[in-house]
């Protein structure tokens, strides 16, 4: 079963970002090793982000996340785990999650979408 490791972490965190990325990459290797890593990506700061909404046919473009929070989403992975609990074990091997938090959530199965990335994978149902 498919899930999405949200990755979230405080922007002001003194932790050494060369240590925490020397930790992913090792807990990439573990979890590739077990033949449940799919993929992962670290992503830009909340400073770097811009949010699109359409209003009544409106485009608003706004710079920054729209809630002001000291965590921002950082990253994430996806996993091919057994089961939740699986999934939640893992969950608590990410660094993030001993600075700011780690939302795992199923990614979910749509029928009939063309899948091509994980196409052989288990999605949970809708």
């Amino acid at each position: 079963m498919l899930y999405m490791f949200l990755l979230y972490w405080d922007e002001t965190n003194p932790e050494n970002p060369d240590k925490v990325i020397e930790e992913h990459l090792a807990f990439t290797e573990a979890v590739s090793a077990k033949g449940a890593y799919v993929c992962s990506e670290a992503i830009g700061s909340a400073g770097n982000a811009t949010t699109v909404r359409v209003r009544r046919g409106e485009t608003l473009i706004t710079d920054g996340p729209y809630a002001e929070t000291k965590e921002t989403m950082g990253g994430f992975y996806i996993l091919d785990c057994k089961d939740l609990d699986e999934a939640l074990e893992y969950a608590a091997r990410i660094p993030d999650a001993r600075s700011s938090g780690v939302e795992v959530r199923p990614v979910m199965h749509v029928p009939d979408w063309p899948y091509t990335f994980a196409a052989d994978r288990q999605r949970s149902p809708m």
